[in-house]
C-alpha cells in the first residue's frame, strides 16, 4: 500500500505527540501505527511497554528503533517456524530499517543517542541511568532529551519502508 508523504508525516507527528503525552519511545512508535495493523491501542501500548529506555531502561537498543522493529514484524513477520525464507526476509527488513535509522541518528543504542558514557550507565547512586524508575516528565526532561525527534524519525523511516514495499 502506497502511503503519501502527508500520511507518513501524520504518523510521525502522532508518534511525537504520544511521547509528549508520557508514553515511552517504543510505545510512541508502535502506538502511532497500531490502527494501520488492526491493533487496538491498549494491546499496542502493552506489547511495546517493556522496550522503552533502551529495553527496560537499560539503555541498550533504542526504544524507538525497537518499536520500528516490532512494526516490521507485523508487516513482514512469519508465523511458520520452518519458513527460513520468510524469517530471512523479515531479518533483512529489520537490518535495512536499523541501517536507515543509524544513518540518520548515528546509532541504534539508547545510551549513545543520549550521550551517556559507560561510567554514567553503571554508577550506583540516585542518578543511576539504568535504574528501573523512569525520569519524571518535566519541561526540563523534554528540553534535554532528543527522544521526541528520535521517535518521529523512527516512525517516518517505517512509513517510508511501507510506502516503498
Amino acid at each position: 500500500m502506497k502511503l503519501s508523504d502527508i500520511q507518513i508525516q501524520e504518523r510521525s507527528e502522532r508518534a511525537m505527540q504520544l511521547f509528549a503525552e508520557g508514553y515511552n519511545c517504543a510505545q510512541s512508535v508502535v502506538g502511532a501505527w497500531a490502527d494501520h495493523f488492526g491493533l487496538d491501542m491498549d494491546t499496542a501500548l502493552r506489547i511495546s511497554s517493556s522496550f522503552g529506555g533502551g529495553i527496560g531502561r537499560m539503555r541498550l537498543t533504542c526504544g524507538a528503533a525497537s518499536g520500528m522493529f516490532m512494526l516490521a514484524g507485523l508487516a513482514t513477520g512469519t508465523t511458520d517456524p520452518k519458513d527460513r525464507e520468510a524469517k530471512a526476509h523479515n531479518y533483512q527488513v529489520v537490518q535495512q530499517l536499523a541501517e536507515a535509522f543509524r544513518q540518520e541518528m548515528g546509532s541504534i543504542i539508547c545510551a549513545e543517542l543520549l550521550g551517556l558514557n559507560r561510567e554514567q550507565r553503571t554508577e550506583k547512586n540516585e542518578q543511576n541511568t539504568t535504574s528501573p524508575v523512569p525520569d519524571e516528565r518535566t519541561p526540563e526532561y523534554y528540553r534535554k532529551r532528543p527522544c521526541k525527534e528520535i521517535v518521529g524519525c523512527a516512525s517516518r523511516i517505517f512509513g517510508q519502508f511501507l510506502s516503498e514495499h
